[in-house]
C-alpha cells in the first residue's frame, strides 16, 4: 500500500465505518458522559469541534494547544484540530506557567484546550502572558469560566450554529501528508525546549512499519499510562486506534495497579521506573517470606528463564521443561500475572534503559516486555524488540523502512520517513542536527551479530571521573533504581575521584522497613539521618552494585528528604533529572562527600 493509504484521519475513518457501534475510547476515571465513546461518537465529535475550530478563524496550519491530563477528549481535541488540518502543540499538564507560556508564545497557539479548573485557572494567568491565545476550551463542564471567549467543551458539541461542513471537506480534501501534524517540545533537560516539528508523512510512516513488526487485533485492549504529551503514549494511541484497538485512558496515574485489574489490557506503553517498581516491590515481598517460599520462587523463575529463551529459540526444550512450566506458572507467576490484568500480550517499553535483571524478570514470568529505542525527533520507535525476538539488553532490529548506521564516536544516527523536519524556529540547531541527511542521536550504540541494537551510554551524558575513567550516569542510576527503598537517584562523578549519589528514598517503604525496627523519628528529615536507616542503604547499595564495576560504583551517598521535582526545577516533564540545577541545590551536600 502506498503511504497515502496510511494517513492518520482516513484509517481512523475506516473503522469508523467497519464498527460504528464498538466502543473506540474509554475513560477509567472519566466523567459519565466520556466512560464510553463509539467509533460513531468518535467521529461525529471530532467532525463538530473542527468545525468549531474553522468557524472561530483558526487557519490552516495554525496551531491549537493541549494542557490535560489523559482523557477521552484529549484524543478528540487532538484528531478534531487535524482534521481541521491544524496543527496539535500538547503540553504536560504538570507544566509551570513559565515552561508553557514558552511552549505556546513560540508556537503561537491560538486555542489551548484544558482539562480541569486548576488548569483553567493557569490558562487564564497564560491568557495575560500570550498575546496569540485566543480562547480556552475546558472539558470539565463543571468548571466556571470568567471570560466570554472561553468555551467548555460539551457546550460546544451541543451547539449546531457554527457548523461549516462544506469548508472542513474542503481542508480534509486537500491536506497533504507533508502537513505539519504536530509541534512537540522536547522537555530539555539544559536549556528552553525546541520543537520537533512532525508532519502527517511521518506518523502514516509509522503505522506502515509498526505493522511488520507488532500484532494488534481490533477489540483488543490497551491502557493509556504515560502521558499523551509525550510522542510515546500518543503514537502507539495513534497505531492502536487506527487498528481498532479499545483505547482506556487513565488520568490518576495512582490508580495504575486497580486500573490494570480493572481492564485486564491486551497491551501498555511503560517507562522503566514503572517496572522496576514492581520488580522492586515483588522482590521485597519475597525476601521477607519463609524459606520455602523463597525457594519455589527462585526455582520457579530459574524455568521461566529456560522456557523463555526456548521460546525464543536459543535452547532446546523437551516435556519435562513444559511440565515444569506449567506447575511454576500455575503456583507462581499466574498471581503476577493477574495483578498485571491477565491478558497481556506484550508491553513495549522506551525513554530509557530498563536494567537487563529487571527485564529478564518479566520474560521469566511470560509478561513479554519489548523495549526499544527512539527519540521524539524520529516518532518514537527506530528499533524494537518484538515477541519472537526478544533480546534482554538490546533494543531490537530497526523499523523495516528506517536506516541506522553507527558514526562517529559511536553515536547512533538515523535516516527515513519517520524522522522530524527539524526544530521549530531554530535553523542554527538544525545544521547541528543533521549530517548529510543523517539525524544525529546523540546516543552511542552497537549492533551485536544479528543486528539488534545496543545502546552503550547517552554521549552528551558520559562522565570521566579525576582517574580518567569514564561513568554512564544513567547505567549506574538504573543499578541503583531497583532498590525498593530508592525513589530517585542522581550520580555525581565528573572530575571526581570516586562516584557519589544523592538519594531519594522510596518514603512509603521506607516508613514500613522503620514501623518495623521501632524507629522513632519526628520528621523525614529526622528518618533519612537515622544511623540504621544510612546502615540499611549502605547494605542495600552493596547488593545492587554488585554487577557494576568497582570505579563505577556508588561509594558514598546523602539521603535527601524532599524528591526532584519539576516545580523546583530539577526535572523534566519526562522525569529526567536536571543535573545541573539538582548539583547546584545540593552543592554543599555534595562538597560534603568528598571531604
Amino acid at each position: 500500500m502506498s503511504l497515502e493509504q496510511y494517513q492518520l484521519i482516513s484509517l481512523l475513518r475506516s473503522q469508523t465505518r467497519s464498527q460504528p457501534d464498538a466502543i473506540a475510547l474509554e475513560g477509567y476515571d472519566a466523567m459519565e458522559k466520556w466512560r464510553s465513546v463509539s467509533w460513531q461518537r468518535f467521529e461525529d465529535v471530532t467532525q463538530q469541534l473542527a468545525q468549531w475550530l474553522i468557524h472561530n478563524g483558526v487557519q490552516t496550519q495554525d496551531r491549537c494547544a493541549i494542557m490535560s491530563k489523559n482523557c477521552p477528549q484529549w484524543t478528540c481535541a487532538d484528531i478534531a484540530i487535524l482534521k481541521a488540518r491544524n496543527v496539535v502543540v500538547p503540553l504536560y499538564p504538570t507544566s509551570t506557567t513559565d515552561q508553557a507560556a514558552f511552549i505556546i508564545n513560540d508556537s503561537e497557539a491560538k486555542v489551548l484546550f484544558v482539562d480541569d479548573e486548576a488548569a483553567y485557572q493557569q490558562a487564564c494567568e497564560l491568557k495575560s502572558q500570550c498575546p496569540s491565545l485566543e480562547k480556552i476550551v475546558v472539558f470539565d463542564e463543571n468548571t466556571q469560566l470568567t471570560s466570554n471567549s472561553d468555551c467548555h467543551f460539551d457546550v460546544i458539541l451541543q451547539d449546531k450554529s457554527y457548523l461549516c461542513e462544506g469548508e472542513l471537506k474542503a481542508r480534509l480534501t486537500s491536506s497533504e501528508l507533508d502537513d505539519l501534524l504536530t509541534l512537540i517540545y522536547t522537555s530539555g533537560t539544559t536549556g528552553q525546549p525546541k520543537g520537533v516539528m512532525l508532519d502527517h508523512r511521518n506518523i502514516a510512516s509509522t503505522i506502515r512499519q509498526h505493522d511488520t513488526k507488532l500484532k494488534v487485533n481490533a477489540g483488543e485492549v490497551s491502557l493509556a499510562l504515560l502521558p499523551l504529551s509525550h510522542i510515546f503514549e500518543r503514537g502507539w494511541s495513534f497505531y492502536a486506534l487506527c487498528r481498532g484497538v479499545k483505547n482506556v485512558y487513565l488520568t490518576d496515574t495512582q490508580k495504575a495497579k486497580e486500573a490494570m485489574e480493572a481492564v485486564k489490557p491486551h497491551t501498555l506503553c511503560v517507562v522503566p521506573r514503572f517496572l522496576e517498581k514492581i520488580y522492586s516491590a515483588i522482590q521485597d515481598k519475597v525476601i521477607k517470606s519463609s524459606p520455602a517460599k523463597r525457594k519455589l520462587f527462585s526455582w520457579a523463575l530459574a524455568i521461566g528463564e529456560q522456557k523463555f529463551e526456548a521460546s525464543q529459540g536459543r535452547r532446546g526444550s523437551n516435556p519435562l521443561l513444559a511440565f515444569q512450566w506449567k506447575l511454576a506458572n500455575q503456583l507462581v507467576f499466574s498471581k503476577l500475572q493477574k495483578a498485571l490484568g491477565g491478558r497481556l500480550k506484550f508491553m513495549p517499553c522506551g525513554g530509557a534503559a530498563l536494567e537487563t535483571k529487571v527485564e529478564r524478570f518479566f520474560q521469566a514470568i511470560d509478561v513479554p516486555v519489548l523495549c526499544g529505542y527512539g527519540m521524539t525527533e524520529t516518532t518514537a520507535t527506530v528499533t524494537c524488540n518484538t515477541v519472537d525476538n526478544r533480546v534482554p539488553g538490546s533494543n531490537g532490529q530497526p523499523l523495516d523502512e528506517t536506516e541506522v548506521k553507527i558514526g562517529d564516536n559511536n553515536e547512533i544516527m538515523v535516516r527515513g520517513d519517520t524522522v522530524m523536519r527539524g526544530y521549530y524556529n531554530r535553523p542554527d540547531e538544525n545544521e547541528t542536527t543533521f549530517e548529510d541527511g543523517w539525524l544525529k542521536t546523540g546516543d552511542a550504540g552497537k549492533f551485536d551479530d544479528n543486528g539488534n541494537l545496543i545502546i552503550t551510554d547517552r554521549i552528551k551524558e558520559l562522565m570521566k571521573t579525576s582517574n580518567g575513567k569514564y561513568i554512564a550516569p544513567q547505567r549506574v542510576e538504573g543499578k541503583v533504581g531497583c532498590c525498593p527503598y530508592i525513589e530517585q537517584v542522581a550520580v555525581i562523578a565528573e572530575s571526581k575521584n570516586y562516584v557519589t549519589a544523592l538519594i531519594v528514598p522510596a518514603f512509603e517503604a521506607l516508613e514500613e522497613w522503620a514501623k518495623e525496627q521501632g524507629l522513632k523519628y519526628s520528621s523525614p528529615l529526622d528518618l533519612v539521618r537515622h544511623s540504621k536507616v544510612i546502615d540499611l542503604f549502605e547494605q542495600r547499595l552493596k547488593e545492587v552494585q554488585q554487577e557494576l564495576a568497582n570505579f563505577e560504583q556508588v561509594k558514598k551517598f546523602t539521603l535527601l528528604s524532599d524528591a526532584f521535582s519539576m516545580e523546583a526545577g530539577l526535572i523534566t516533564p519526562t522525569l529526567k533529572l536536571r543535573r545541573k540545577m539538582i548539583y547546584h541545590k545540593y552543592d554543599s551536600e555534595i562538597r560534603a562527600m568528598y571531604k
